[in-house]
C-alpha cells in the first residue's frame, strides 16, 4: 500500500503558499486494510476514510466513468490495480493533479512540504500531466477530455482565477468549456451546486476574474444571464468613467475584496446594478428606476439559486437604496431618518453598515476613483447611532400621557428621531457634495 499527498496541498506548496488542508490518495489498499487501522468510511459514492487522529481524508485510488448528464451520473471503480497515473487523471486542472510520495510508517503519512521549496531531488514528485510546468507558465489546463464529463468543473476552474488572478486560461481547455455550455451541460447543475461554486469564488482573492472567465467560455448567459446582460450597457461618463455597466459592476465586486468585506456584502455588490441590463435603449445612458428594477431581477436569482437569507436580504436593501444612500449628503433630518427606516437599520444596525459598506464598494468601484473618500457612510452611521440613543420608551409614554393611540405614538417616536437628527448631526462638508 503506497500513500501520497495530492491535489491542493501540492499545488499550494509548489506556489510557496499556506497549505490549508492535505487529502491523501491510497495506491493499493483495500477499505479493509483501511477500517483495520482505525479509519473511519466517509464516502457515500466512492471509498473516503477519515484518519484515527489526523481527521484528514484518505481516499482509495479510483476511476471515474459517464454514466448520464450531468455532475452525478459517474460510474466509480475503486480497486488496488488502479495507479496513481489513472487517479490523477481524472482531476480536473493539470495544476491538481501532482502528487508526492509519503512516508507512511506507523499509520501515518509524513511529508514535510518545506521539501519542495529544495526542488525534486529526492524524486518523490509524480507529475505526469505537465502540472508543474503550467504552474510556471501561471496556465489553468485540463488534464484531460474527461474533464468535460462535470460541468461543476466549469464553476471550479473559475473559481481557481478568482484564487489565482495573474493565470489565464489556456486556450484549448476555454474552447473545451464553450463546447459544454454549448452542449447543454451547465444546464444540468442543480441550484445548490451552482451557488456553492458562486459563494465561494466571491470570497477569492479577485472574483471579477470568475464572472470574466464564466461569460467568456458562455456560461455565465446560462447561470446568471440577469449579469451577463448588463456588458456593453452605457453608462453616464460623469458618474461612471469606466462607461459599461458589467465593467463597473466588476469593479465594484473586487473593491469589496480589496476591502475584506464578508460573503453578503460581495453578493450585494454583484447584483446591485442588475436593473440596468433591462433599462429601454431609448432612455440609455440614463438608468432612471433601475434600483425598483434591480431588486426584481435579484429576487428571481435568489430564488432560482436558492441564496441564503443574510445574503438575499442585504443585496435587497442595497439594490433599492444604493443611490439615495449615495445622495444621502443633501438630505433633511426627516428624509434621513425616513431612509434608516426604509433600510430596517433601527432593527438591524449591523446588516444596515454592511448596506453602507457595500455602497462604499459601489462608489470607489469606477475606473479612476478607487480612492475617493465616501462621507455617507460615516455620516449615515452617526444618524443611526443618534436614532439609536433616542429613549424611545420615554416619547412613546409622554405620547400615550396625551391620548395618542397606535399610528399616533409612531409618528411622535419617529418626530423625535428626526428632532435628534436635525439637532445632533452636522452638517454635510461642502466639499463632499
Amino acid at each position: 500500500m503506497e500513500v501520497y499527498l495530492v491535489g491542493g496541498a501540492v499545488r499550494d506548496a509548489l506556489l510557496g503558499r499556506q497549505v490549508q488542508e492535505r487529502d491523501w490518495v491510497v495506491v493499493g489498499g483495500t477499505p479493509q486494510q483501511l477500517l483495520d487501522q482505525g479509519f473511519t468510511p466517509v464516502g457515500r459514492d466512492f471509498p473516503v476514510f477519515l484518519h484515527p487522529r489526523t481527521r484528514e481524508e484518505y481516499a482509495l485510488a479510483r476511476t471515474e466513468r459517464k454514466t448520464a448528464p450531468g455532475y452525478q451520473g459517474f460510474a466509480i471503480h475503486a480497486a488496488p490495480d488502479v495507479t496513481l497515473e489513472e487517479d490523477l487523471l481524472r482531476r480536473d486542472l493539470t495544476i491538481n493533479s501532482i502528487a508526492i510520495r509519503a512516508d507512511y510508517t506507523r499509520g501515518e503519512a509524513q511529508f514535510d512540504l518545506k521539501k519542495l521549496a529544495l526542488g525534486d531531488a529526492a524524486g518523490l514528485l509524480h507529475d505526469p500531466y505537465g502540472g508543474r510546468a503550467d504552474l510556471a507558465a501561471r496556465v489553468l489546463r485540463h488534464v484531460s477530455p474527461a474533464f468535460a464529463e462535470d460541468p461543476v468543473r466549469i464553476l471550479r476552474l473559475a473559481r481557481f482565477a478568482a484564487r489565482f488572478p495573474d493565470f489565464s486560461v489556456a486556450p484549448e481547455t476555454l474552447t473545451l468549456m464553450a463546447d459544454m455550455v454549448a452542449n447543454g451541460e451547465v444546464n444540468h447543475l442543480v441550484s445548490e451546486r451552482v451557488w456553492q461554486e458562486i459563494a465561494r469564488g466571491l470570497m477569492e482573492e479577485r472574483p471579477s476574474r470568475m464572472f470574466e472567465v464564466l461569460r467568456q467560455c458562455g456560461a455565465l448567459q446560462v447561470l446568471l444571464p440577469e449579469l451577463d446582460r448588463l456588458w456593453g450597457v452605457p453608462q453616464r461618463a460623469e458618474y461612471h468613467p469606466e462607461i459599461d455597466t458589467g465593467v463597473h459592476v466588476m469593479l465594484v465586486l473586487d473593491m469589496a475584496a480589496q476591502l475584506g468585506a464578508p460573503l453578503p456584502v460581495r453578493f450585494a455588490a454583484l447584483t446591485h446594478d442588475l436593473g440596468k441590463g433591462t433599462t429601454p435603449q431609448d432612455v440609455l445612458p440614463r438608468h432612471i428606476g433601475h434600483e425598483e428594477r434591480s431588486a426584481r431581477l435579484l429576487k428571481a436569482v435568489v430564488q432560482r439559486l436558492r441564496v441564503p437569507n443574510d445574503c438575499a436580504e442585504l443585496a435587497d436593501v442595497v439594490a433599492r437604496e444604493h443611490g439615495n444612500i449615495h445622495r444621502s449628503l443633501d438630505l433633511s433630518s426627516a428624509a434621513t431618518v425616513r431612509l434608516l427606516e426604509r433600510c430596517d437599520a433601527l432593527r438591524k444596525p449591523q446588516r444596515f453598515a454592511d448596506v453602507l459598506w457595500a455602497c462604499e464598494c459601489d462608489a470607489r468601484g469606477r475606473q479612476g476613483l478607487s480612492q475617493t473618500p465616501y462621507p455617507q457612510r460615516a455620516r449615515l452611521q452617526q444618524a443611526l447611532d443618534i436614532c439609536l440613543a433616542v429613549a424611545t420608551e420615554e416619547v412613546a409614554a409622554q405620547a400615550l400621557s396625551t391620548g395618542a393611540k397606535g399610528a399616533q405614538i409612531g409618528q411622535a417616536v419617529h418626530n423625535a428621531r428626526v428632532q435628534a437628527v436635525a439637532d445632533q448631526l452636522p452638517p454635510a462638508p461642502a466639499a463632499a457634495h
